[in-house]
């Protein structure tokens, strides 16, 4: 493994945005190695999903644009480099 890219998505609301977030999510399915999602047990609501991605560079802007499009959802990534 070259480099490896870890998005981050954070939910304001999860439980109004999940079903549109679960949409796309299961659309780019074929590039999300991984997927861990987490959420607060306080009264918040937000939610955040990990996913590990292995698709191109096109695809992985793809997803981060469909997903930054969402009212009250936010995205951040990075790309690991692990060269010798």
């Amino acid at each position: 493994m070259d480099c490896s890219t870890i998005m981050a998505v954070l939910l304001d609301k999860r439980t109004d945005a999940a079903p549109t977030v679960q949409e796309i999510l299961t659309r780019y399915g074929s590039i999300i190695g991984t997927r861990i999602g987490l959420h607060q047990f306080n009264d918040t609501e937000e939610g955040l999903i990990l996913l590990h991605l292995n698709g191109g560079d096109n695809e992985i802007e793809d997803l981060e644009r469909d997903l930054s499009e969402l009212n009250r959802v936010k995205v951040e990534k990075m790309t690991i480099s692990f060269d010798d």
